[in-house]
């Protein structure tokens, strides 16, 4: 009998996830492993929505954004009887491993899900915040700076013509990732970061200030969303407060999460969707996250991916250098 594992797309699309279920269902069966999609994620687990799936399942998608599997947020999935349907279902198929393709959210639910079933788990990085521990740069993540970027090309256009300072808010959550690389590539005159206090904003204000006394007439700011969408507004009064501009908001909000994935990101997750049904062969590997560090594929606890964030900081030589490239 074959071995038989499963693929899933959980939480927030990304541009790429489409590129890791390609890989992962390819190889798979090139190795003699019978796949199966989970349709919506931790909510198809628990409503038994599994299809089979061979090498023609997957044609024409490495260049498509969102998941062919589709995704979902399940609030089901919180509770143990949900946990332990899911678990039901995939013991029910004779399902021995699972690869789940998401962000924090889907692995907390994974880790739960080791409790009720005994097969293997890997997790995939998949998410536009790069905010997971264990991988340098996460599916998504590329194509999100890329497509924010396009659009902070095109305002500085509108910003420059009408003389005036656009604050452009990305997603990212509280990570800034996002932020502060589209800041550094979009020549931002300034970045404020999830972590800006008050006064941070005084900072910024007085930067913005000075940068008008030496004749720049208009600018782009770019903010991190702070964990909500909308932070921007609240964001703009208190900048107005200190400071003799109007600013003008937009939010990018999610087209950052949809279109074409980069050359970067398909790589990325075609790599690591591979390199996770490898590590599928190996009963012993399981609560897993598969990533990639200074060009080396590697493992990291599932848990270390939420519970270490912090050992994956910011670039501190761009935050240190971005004043100086506004002058």
């Amino acid at each position: 009998m074959s071995k038989k594992i499963a693929v899933f797309t959980s939480g927030g699309d990304a541009p790429g996830m489409n590129a890791a279920i390609r890989a992962a269902v390819r190889v798979a069966i090139a190795s003699g492993v019978e796949v199966y999609g989970i349709q919506r994620g931790l909510q198809g687990m628990i409503e038994d929505d599994i299809i089979p799936m061979d090498a023609r399942s997957v044609s024409n998608i490495i260049q498509r954004g969102g998941t062919i599997l589709h995704t979902a947020r399940s609030k089901d999935f919180m509770q143990v009887e949900g946990q332990k349907q899911a678990a039901k279902n995939l013991e029910a198929r004779g399902i021995s491993g699972i690869l789940g393709i998401g962000g924090d959210g889907t692995f907390h639910g994974l880790v739960e899900l080791e409790k009720f079933w005994k097969g293997q788990i890997i997790g995939l990085p998949g998410t536009i915040d790069n905010d997971l521990f264990g991988s340098d740069f996460t599916i998504g993540f590329d194509t999100a700076i890329n497509t924010a970027l396009d659009a902070i090309d095109k305002l500085r256009d509108t910003a420059d013509a009408h003389e005036r300072v656009f604050l452009v808010e990305v997603m990212g959550r509280w990570a800034g990732y996002i932020a502060l690389d589209v800041a550094i590539a979009g020549g931002a005159e300034q970045v404020l970061l999830p972590d800006g206090d008050e006064d941070e904003i005084i900072k910024v204000a007085k930067e913005v200030e000075l940068e008008k006394r030496r004749g720049k007439i208009s600018g782009i700011l770019v903010v991190s969303e702070r964990g909500k969408e909308g932070s921007v507004y609240e964001l703009a009064r208190k900048l107005e407060e200190h400071t003799s501009y109007k600013f003008k908001e937009t939010i990018l909000g999610h087209i950052q999460r949809g279109g074409s994935p980069t050359a970067r990101d398909r790589v990325l997750a075609t790599k690591l969707g591979a390199f996770g049904v490898k590590m599928l062969s190996d009963e012993r590997i399981s609560g897993v996250m598969a990533g990639e560090i200074a060009g080396n594929l590697t493992l990291t606890p599932l848990k270390e991916t939420w519970t270490r964030k912090k050992d994956k900081p910011l670039d501190p030589f761009l935050i240190e250098i971005i004043d100086a490239l506004a002058i």
